[in-house]
């Protein structure tokens, strides 16, 4: 039995040209479907975002999906999840996406994608939550982000002590490994939104 009840993946709601990037994230789902545990998303039912869903409800697993009403037809939500809750703001989506999940992994995606990623990681930092965050690496999509924390560290922009608030997987199987390893930094921790 996992310990992990929901896990909340940030992803593009494009369709990338890279193929890997879908066969990975259906390889996640399985594996989520495999052990019990939950999807929580953005709702949308297009790109990478209506993959990882599609796959999952495939499988028989719970996919909660969250989508302010402004986007809901834009990014076209997806009405067959088991659960779709419409929010008024980005901020509301973060938070209830937040507060439902008890990990976080960042799948290739562009600005939005990032916005996500930035704060819950911020959040973090702030010791608002200790939940495990991991960017899912694929064929070294993140790589210049890494780059950019390692400079933002030499630069003194970023402390030492807040580089193990992540990880960097390059596959499915570094995932869960990395998951299934975690342990908590913090004591105490306070839930905030």
């Amino acid at each position: 039995m996992s310990t992990y009840r929901n896990i909340c993946v940030f992803c593009g709601a494009s369709q990338p040209l890279e193929r890997h990037y879908g066969e990975a994230m259906e390889a996640f789902a399985d594996e989520l479907v495999k052990r019990g545990i939950g999807l929580v998303f953005g709702g949308g039912s297009v790109g990478l975002m209506g993959q990882i869903a599609d796959r999952m409800l495939e499988g028989g697993g719970h996919v909660l999906g969250v989508i302010p009403h402004q986007l809901q037809r834009r990014e076209l939500a997806h009405q067959s999840v088991s659960e779709l809750v419409l929010v008024e703001t980005m901020h509301e989506r973060k938070a209830l996406m937040y507060e439902r999940s008890d990990a976080f992994l960042i799948f290739p995606g562009g600005f939005g994608t990032l916005d996500e990623a930035m704060e819950i990681l911020t959040w973090k930092q702030l010791g608002i939550h200790d939940k495990p965050i991991v960017f899912a690496n694929l064929n070294g999509y993140f790589d210049g982000l890494e780059t950019l924390f390692q400079r933002a560290l030499k630069d003194g922009l970023l402390k030492q002590e807040y580089l193990p608030l992540y990880h960097f997987a390059p596959s499915v199987e570094g995932i869960f490994s990395y998951l299934d390893s975690y342990k908590p930094r913090y004591e105490g921790i306070r839930s905030w939104a």
